[in-house]
């Protein structure tokens, strides 16, 4: 799997840099773009959890044990949405989950442009035909209402039966937080037009400015019609620990839904570790240590994610602010002329070019569903709080971390990498 590559001088100045060649593995959804990396160490106290239950012998069962699913039912009593454990499934992460979603919901599937890597690839697999819907230009995650209307209308015309809306809206990859009036009416929309809709809200504990920031989650305005998905890799577990929730409506139909999610799930053999699920639902319940350490991550990434953003617009490309997580998504359109002198033609390419130059994963905009031609990029800030524990602590702690001298370093040579293109 070693990167090929010819080297070939460019223009006047840019004598002996690298040109790139296509490399083999790099199109399989196996080699696919990891979630953004969180850049911190693992919460001690979600450690000791950890290995205070790594005794327990016996599996939990499909969808979860009573204690994590109760945990998750008030993890989102909290947030507004209420429910008993009933409602809830749990399974090893978000992909098996959304997978076993898919399939018991059947149909067709439309999803925003760009979406999560993940989401496209699973619908395939599962032989559902999945078509792309634009996202108006303020954010990501949630279509335009028009195009979507549209787009039902052309895909029932051809034959298909769209049936399901995946939408994000705190969104992989764009780092947006899309408005409540663009929710509802694509909401609004979709019911209208019997499609049921599976939101995404692993990243809504992630915002920069939670205080600033209307966050309106899609089964408050739709309780009836909107299944709603949480990878607690997001905000409260290390991504190493995979366990992922779901919260169904409280409907006849959905329970149908449920008991098939359940089936699926069971085989799949898709059961969330005994000792992971004690330190999930403990995240959940969201003590003190937990909730500080998502307040002081979130604050964190905040500041790192604005002066990345400040970076790739002095470059000349382009982004939207990021509003949340720990990523943002950025357009080199404009600098097309400069990459393609360095080989640079396509969202493939420039994939290996920025990963190789940065030294961190930075997937291109056609993992997300994005053209190829399109010159588009997920950027992570995790990598740039530290490469050490100690580094990364000293980040999470500090008053003005983009004056320490790792953080500073790790953005001057991200800035350099845009910079050059110029």
């Amino acid at each position: 799997m070693a990167r090929e590559r010819t080297e070939r001088a460019g223009p006047a100045g840019d004598a002996g840099r690298a040109r790139w060649t296509p490399r083999e593995d790099r199109g399989p959804v196996r080699y696919g773009p990891p979630a953004p990396d969180p850049g911190l160490p693992v919460l001690p106290e979600l450690a000791g959890v950890l290995a205070a239950a790594a005794g327990r012998s016996e599996p939990e069962p499909t969808g979860g044990g009573e204690p994590l699913r109760e945990a998750a039912a008030a993890y989102w009593a909290r947030r507004g949405l209420r429910g008993g454990p009933e409602y809830i499934a749990a399974a090893p992460g978000a992909s098996p989950l959304l997978l076993a979603l898919i399939a018991a919901h059947g149909g067709d599937v439309l999803t925003p442009r760009p979406c999560p890597a993940t989401w496209i690839p699973q619908a395939r697999l599962l032989g559902r035909p999945a078509y792309h819907v634009p996202t108006p230009a303020e954010c990501g995650g949630v279509p335009d209402p028009y195009a979507l209307l549209e787009t039902v209308r052309r895909v029932r015309a051809e034959g298909g039966r769209p049936r399901l809306l995946l939408i994000s809206v705190v969104d992989d990859p764009t780092a947006t937080v899309a408005p409540p009036e663009l929710v509802r009416e694509a909401c609004e929309a979709a019911v209208a037009e019997g499609m049921h809709i599976v939101s995404d809200e692993t990243w809504r504990d992630t915002l920069h400015r939670p205080h600033d920031t209307v966050l309106l989650s899609p089964a408050e305005m739709c309780p009836d019609d909107v299944t709603v998905v949480c990878d607690l890799a997001g905000a409260l577990t290390p991504s190493a620990w995979p366990v992922a929730v779901a919260r169904f409506p409280d409907t006849e139909r959905a329970a149908v839904r449920h008991a098939r999610t359940l089936d699926i799930l069971t085989a799949l053999g898709a059961l969330v570790a005994g000792p992971v699920a004690v330190a999930a639902a403990h995240a959940l319940t969201e003590p003190e240590a937990v909730t500080a350490r998502v307040r002081r991550a979130a604050a964190l990434q905040a500041q790192v994610a604005a002066a990345a953003h400040r970076a790739v617009l002095v470059s000349g490309a382009l982004a939207r602010p990021p509003q949340a997580g720990r990523h943002l998504y950025a357009d080199l359109g404009p600098l097309r002329a400069r990459l393609a002198a360095r080989g640079v033609t396509d969202s493939l390419e420039l994939e290996e070019y920025l990963t190789e130059r940065l030294g961190a994963p930075s997937p291109g905009g056609h993992r997300f569903g994005d053209e190829l031609g399109a010159l588009r990029v997920r950027l992570g800030t995790g990598p740039l709080l530290g490469s050490t524990p100690e580094q990364q602590m000293e980040s999470l702690t500090a008053v003005e971390p983009l004056k320490l001298p790792h953080v500073a370093r790790a953005l001057s040579i991200f800035g350099t990498a845009l910079d050059e293109l110029r």
